[in-house]
């Protein structure tokens, strides 16, 4: 073959190579594929990043742990590099996350609100200190948190008097605290266990951990409509790797991130629960109790001082402000 062959060829293969190089950034996932984060967040970053920068990037989920197990571990594989993305609850690190935390307490945002709005609302001047080392790309807030119990159904606070209940963080904490019970935190992915052994007696959380944890298969009682609050969840990626990317890539990064994919995540949440509920109900072995507007009211009374002491705690009211939109 002639050089000049040779050195066109030579410059074909350069030009194809770099034209289907990608790049694929680890997104840490503590879950199992199913579960809800999977197609709301993790999959909708990889399909929509890739068609926004022709393929250049694109993002693998590395599921159930698979690059470190521990939920609460998540912000820092993040931080340190171990992962390009990652998931998580504030709840986990409670301190870490103070004025974020705002969004889990009863009443805090209207009912008709979504959550990732106010969590939004308030970012740029009252949570992005929270976020250090780290890129946030979605803020969103579950369903409403239920009571999900076994062989325990409760009507009213006293009948939490004593009962170990799991929460996620410290403001469900002072919420089971107001009620009368003994709040237990652990990660979700122990809560399985906990109640099937007894260690605890039911957990403060939203009805998607029915299915998305399989609680469905160790609870037997099920109480909605008490103002417990919800939980926050956020999606964060290095810091350091964003700042590393082309600026057409950081851009697109923008683009695909933020109140599109938070919207994304909350919605999800919600259908997650509304199935998980249709069917706990349909399922014979649960109680399944709709708290009247009195006894509702109860609980509303018990928890109302919850709310101001935590926000005080944390000098929150101005993030209090900004997420009612004031």
């Amino acid at each position: 073959m002639r050089l000049d062959r040779l050195l066109l060829s030579a410059a074909a293969a350069l030009c194809l190579g770099g034209a289907v190089q990608a790049e694929e950034l680890k997104f840490a996932n503590f879950t199992p594929p199913f579960h809800t984060i999977n197609a709301s967040v993790i999959e909708k970053l990889n399909a929509d990043l890739s068609a926004a920068t022709n393929g250049a990037l694109t993002v693998r989920g590395y599921h159930g742990g698979e690059l470190g197990a521990g939920p609460v571990e998540q912000y820092v594989r993040v931080l340190q590099g171990v992962a390009d993305m990652g998931w998580g609850l504030p709840g986990y690190t409670s301190s870490q996350f103070g004025k974020t935390m705002i969004a889990e307490l009863p009443g805090a945002i209207p009912a008709d609100k979504p959550g990732y709005e106010a969590l939004w609302a308030a970012f740029d001047k009252e949570l992005a200190g929270e976020f250090p080392g780290t890129k946030p790309l979605a803020l969103w807030t579950s369903e409403p948190n239920i009571m999900i119990m076994k062989d325990k159904v409760i009507r009213t606070p006293d009948d939490l008097k004593g009962l170990k209940i799991r929460v996620a963080g410290a403001t469900a904490a002072d919420v089971a605290t107001a009620l009368g019970a003994t709040p237990v935190q652990m990660p979700i992915n122990q809560v399985y266990n906990a109640l099937q052994t007894g260690l605890i007696d039911g957990v403060f959380t939203g009805a998607s951990t029915l299915v998305d944890f399989k609680l469905d298969e160790v609870a037997d009682a099920l109480i909605l409509g008490a103002p417990l609050g919800r939980l926050t969840f956020y999606t964060v990626m290095t810091g350091s790797k964003y700042d590393s990317l082309p600026a057409d890539q950081k851009a697109a990064i923008d683009k695909v991130s933020g109140m599109e994919l938070s919207k994304s995540a909350e919605d999800a949440w919600l259908v997650t629960a509304d199935k998980a509920m249709e069917a706990a109900r349909a399922d014979a072995k649960n109680t399944v109790v709709d708290l009247s507007e009195e006894e509702i009211a109860a609980f509303a009374k018990a928890v109302a001082p919850v709310v101001g002491a935590y926000v005080a705690s944390v000098g929150g009211e101005a993030a209090l402000a900004a997420m009612r939109g004031q």
